[in-house]
Order: C-alpha cells, then sequence, then structure tokens
C-alpha cells in the first residue's frame, strides 16, 4: 500500500487516490478544498479555529487547511451553550453545520507545502465523565506517530478495506480511526457516524471488503436480527470508548468468528494497549508502562510530550511479560463510615452474577452516606426478575455482593434500567449515575417510535423493568395494571391528537395479555372525533395484550 505520511498529505500526488463515497471524493480534491481553505483562514486572520463537523471529509479538509494555514485546531465535544461560552474566548472562529460552512470560506489556493509536525497544533476535550472537561494539547508528531503503529499493527489485515464507523470524529479514536489512519494508509471511509446497527449493516453491504470503528454502547446492541453471513466478511472489528461487556464480546465471537479488538487509550494518553478476547491488555509499541505507590497505570509514550509520563486513575497488575490487567480506577474509590470502598471492584462482583449485563454505582447521602445500585439485567435477570419479582432480585444480589464486602457497602437502593445512558463518547458522567439512582422509580413507558397510519397512531413502547406500578401490583409476578394502561393511553392520546377535556368512561374493556417488565409491545390508537371515543390496542409480537374504548366528554368552562 502506498503510505503517505501524516505531514505530507498536501503534497502534490502523482497518481489518483480514492477517499470517501456519496458524494465520490479523492485526495486531490481534498487538498484542493484544504489549501482553499488555509488561504481564506490566513485571508481573515484565523489563528485559532474550532471545528464541528459530521462529515469526516470535511472534517479531513479543516484539519489539513487550519494546519497549512499556521492556525491551531479546538475540536469541542459538542456545541451546547455552555461548551461554546467554555471555548468562546480562546476562538477566533467556528467552523461547523451550524456557523461557517466550509464551503463559504474559500479563497485562491495556497501551494502545496509539508506540514510542520512540531508546530501544528490539535486539542482535545474530554468527555467531563469525572468532572469538568479538559482540554488536551497535541501536536501532529504524535498523531503522526499513533497512526504509523495503527498501521503496523493492522494495515495488512486490513488491505483495502473501506472504514465504517459509529463513533464521532471529535474525539481522540474517532478522529485516528476513522480520518487521519485511512488517509494516510489510503483505505476509502464512510463520512458519516453511523450509530445503528442497521445502518452499519447496510454501509457494510455495499462495500467489496469493510471494517468497523464502533463503540461498546453499539456493539452490545448488535442482535440476532442482522444478516450475520454477510456480515461475518468483515476484516476487524475496533471498539474503544468504554468497556466492552464479556458478554456483548463473546456473542460477537460466536457471530463473526473473531473477537472484536478492543483498544485501551484517552485523549490525555493516546492509544494504550490492545487484547482480543478476555486476556490481558498488550501495550502498544514503544508504550512504557510502571507504576506508582497505588498501583497506578504511569504512561509514557511517543504519543504525548518527550519526557512526559501520564499519570492514571487505572490500577493494574502488570505481568513479567509486560501485559496487564486492568483493576478498576482509583479516583473511583469512596469512603463510607472510614471505610475505602472501591466502587469498580464492587461492580465486577455484581456484573459477575449470571443476572446483570452491566452495573453502576454511586453514592447517596441521606443522613449518612450508602451505596446506590443502577443495573442493566441479563436475559436470566430479566427472566428472574419477571417470576420473583423485584424484591427477590435485589435480596439475591445483595447476598451475592455480600461475600465480596462488607456489609455497609451493600446498596440499599436499587434502580434497574434497559441501558445506561452513554453520553457520545460511549461514557457514563457519574453525575448522572447520581441523577438516576435519585429519581423516583419511572412511571411510563419508553416511547421508541412512534407512526401515523391514516388515521391511526401507532407508538412502539418498551416498558420499564422498574416501573413503579410494578411493586404493588402482584409483587412476586409484577404485571402492568388495568387501570395504567387505560391511563397511558389516554395521556399519549392526548399529546398525539386533539382530544376533549374529559374522561366520560369505558366500552368493551378486554385484558387478553399480560405485560411485564422488559416488554416491548405497540400501542394503537385511534380517535373517532363523532362519538367522542378514543379507541386502542396494545399488542406484544402481534398478540393482543388490552384493548377498549374510552369515552371523552368536552369540559364545561
Amino acid at each position: 500500500m502506498n503510505w503517505i505520511p501524516l505531514e505530507q498529505l498536501l503534497l502534490k500526488l502523482h497518481t489518483p487516490r480514492a477517499v470517501s463515497a456519496a458524494p465520490a471524493i479523492d485526495l486531490g480534491a481534498v487538498q484542493e478544498q484544504a489549501l482553499s481553505l488555509a488561504a481564506a483562514l490566513q485571508a481573515r486572520g484565523v489563528r485559532r479555529l474550532a471545528v464541528h463537523l459530521e462529515d469526516a471529509v470535511e472534517l479531513a479538509v479543516a484539519l489539513l487547511g487550519a494546519w497549512r494555514a499556521g492556525a491551531s485546531v479546538l475540536l469541542p465535544a459538542d456545541l451546547q451553550a455552555q461548551t461554546r461560552q467554555r471555548w468562546s474566548s480562546e476562538v477566533d472562529l467556528w467552523l461547523t453545520d451550524q456557523d461557517t460552512p466550509l464551503h463559504q470560506l474559500q479563497a485562491s489556493p495556497l501551494a502545496p507545502a509539508e506540514l510542520d509536525p512540531d508546530t501544528c497544533q490539535l486539542s482535545l476535550c474530554t468527555s467531563g465523565s469525572s468532572g469538568e472537561p479538559k482540554r488536551i494539547e497535541k501536536n501532529l508528531r504524535q498523531l503522526a506517530n499513533e497512526v504509523v503503529a495503527l498501521e503496523h499493527l493492522w494495515g495488512a489485515d486490513l488491505g483495502q478495506a473501506w472504514i465504517i464507523g459509529s463513533v464521532a470524529t471529535q474525539h481522540i479514536y474517532g478522529l485516528l480511526f476513522r480520518v487521519l489512519w485511512p488517509l494516510c494508509a489510503g483505505r476509502p471511509f464512510v463520512r458519516r457516524q453511523l450509530p445503528f446497527p442497521e445502518d452499519l449493516q447496510r454501509a457494510s453491504r455495499e462495500c467489496p471488503a469493510f471494517a468497523w470503528v464502533a463503540s461498546p454502547a453499539l456493539l452490545k446492541r448488535m442482535g440476532d436480527n442482522l444478516d450475520w453471513p454477510a456480515l461475518s466478511q468483515v476484516r476487524r472489528v475496533f471498539s474503544s470508548g468504554g468497556a466492552l461487556p464479556a458478554e456483548a464480546a463473546s456473542g460477537l465471537h460466536q457471530r463473526l468468528q473473531q473477537w472484536p479488538t478492543e483498544i485501551l487509550g484517552s485523549s490525555e494518553t493516546g492509544g494504550i494497549a490492545w487484547r482480543q478476547g478476555p486476556g490481558l491488555w498488550q501495550p502498544f509499541a514503544d508504550v512504557r508502562l510502571s507504576q506508582d505507590a497505588d498501583g497506578a497505570l504511569l504512561i509514557a509514550s511517543p504519543y504525548l510530550p518527550a519526557g512526559h509520563v501520564e499519570h492514571t486513575a487505572d490500577a493494574a497488575r502488570i505481568a513479567a511479560d509486560g501485559r496487564f490487567e486492568l483493576l478498576g480506577r482509583l479516583d473511583r474509590i469512596v469512603k463510607l463510615e472510614e471505610k475505602r470502598i472501591s466502587l469498580p471492584m464492587l461492580e465486577q462482583a455484581l456484573a459477575s452474577h449470571e443476572w446483570v449485563a452491566e452495573a453502576r454505582l454511586g453514592v447517596i447521602e441521606d443522613n449518612r452516606a450508602y451505596l446506590g445500585a443502577l443495573l442493566v439485567l441479563s436475559e436470566p435477570g430479566l427472566h428472574a426478575l419477571r417470576n420473583q419479582g423485584r424484591r427477590h432480585l435485589t435480596q439475591a444480589l445483595r447476598q451475592h455482593l455480600a461475600g465480596h464486602c462488607e456489609a455497609l457497602a451493600l446498596p440499599r437502593r436499587w434502580r434497574l434500567v434497559r441501558q445506561l445512558p452513554l453520553n457520545s463518547q460511549g461514557k457514563l458522567p457519574q453525575a448522572q449515575v447520581q441523577a438516576l439512582l435519585l429519581a423516583p422509580r419511572p412511571q411510563a413507558p419508553e416511547v421508541l417510535e412512534q407512526r401515523q397510519h391514516e388515521e391511526e397512531w401507532q407508538l412502539q413502547l418498551a416498558i420499564p423493568p422498574d416501573l413503579a406500578y410494578f411493586s404493588g401490583h402482584f409483587p412476586q409476578t409484577p404485571v402492568l395494571p388495568g387501570v395504567v394502561q387505560v391511563d397511558w393511553a389516554l395521556a399519549l392520546g392526548q399529546q398525539l391528537l386533539e382530544l376533549p377535556g374529559r374522561f366520560a368512561g369505558m366500552e368493551v374493556l378486554k385484558f387478553q395479555q399480560l405485560v411485564r417488565p422488559g416488554d416491548r409491545i405497540q400501542l394503537n390508537l385511534r380517535f373517532d372525533a363523532q362519538r367522542q371515543k378514543l379507541y386502542f390496542a396494545y399488542l406484544n409480537d402481534g398478540a393482543p395484550c388490552s384493548s377498549g374504548r374510552i369515552v371523552l366528554e368536552a369540559s364545561c368552562g
């Protein structure tokens, strides 16, 4: 393969080199656009550019153009008002899909030139998952060193595979794997982030060869509804941004006959290590690991400033051959009644139970401090909840944990969720964990999809496993009360249809099948304005659960 060093991507080409499609573009056109942008930035006197672009090709143009113009680049994590306010005094121009469009920044192109790897600057923003977001400074040399290392490791496996990504390019993992590495290697890449498994499948089918740059959030949602024989042609599956649950990794191994390649790293450190399967982590070449007195990993690497040692909060056990095992985050050790409690170790203990797919813990301050647990149940766990009830489930999990910790560390509050609410970087901020633990149990379904077909609305609903109404209605065999089903139909009907203001009665009410925790059901709604009646029907996989007519009347006055 004709490798082009990152700093030489703006030099004149001798042969065409595809970059992307829809619309198709080659590296020559990328160079022309970047050099035109560079001229426009210089004419405006822009020295500090903030960039947030969904199109990965446009991002490549923006980066190369800014560096050619001598401008530093900031990649904000998002475009929320607080983010803009935080960085507004530190940038001269925002180049985004919402602000100055890329096509408006054009001038007579500058001459092709090699970029200076030590003066071209890039700033990345951390997720803020453990506090205030931080700005991380990189130079082109550090980025170039990392893409070279990636090519040495996996370039031969990938060949001419198209790079298809589910992660954003605003962060180090997506930027390297979806944009900079493919550009240097001459591999085409899909322009847009594809956050859903069905989108990933569709794009893969359109490529003669393909590889995935994905996150645990996507990979653990890839179910049996996909065309796995076709997808098994994937050259390699990369995963980063958080821990990939062992169940998800094993499922991919069974379906694809390969383990996903997990990448350990961060904005601060760059890439640290990788692994396939449940074994130890293998450090990247030239990454040197050591530990402090508390067992935290210390990182020195060519992806960091020369002479700098990055002090992480990851506890580890380093084996004699240099590989290592992660033991959890030291910054998530809390004190309860003067006892040090490791939240990651308790989370690992919970996740070792067959009923638990994922677990996150947090501290609740209420007269005295105690732990709360946020759980995603496995299929056996959901079965236990449906057939033995919430109390039995939480008591069994407390008993399981009792073998791993003192009694004061046993969670006293439990919240069961369908999935962890990860952010765009695949992280779950601790503040979000605390908010979910403090929130009351839900009283409404989660609306997954809604569409109108002629005069009828069809809604796809997910029944929260922790619905408040389950506790008082057959607690050992939780079912959704009929009165709640009627109330939901009326409430959702009021949101979607122009209904009169007052409930007046029921007609032909039928209950045919139980609705249980974790069910996905369909609700059909139709309003007969002439008769002032709201028709509703709940279905589970096409089978009727309940139906009826709600009689309405206009409010007086």
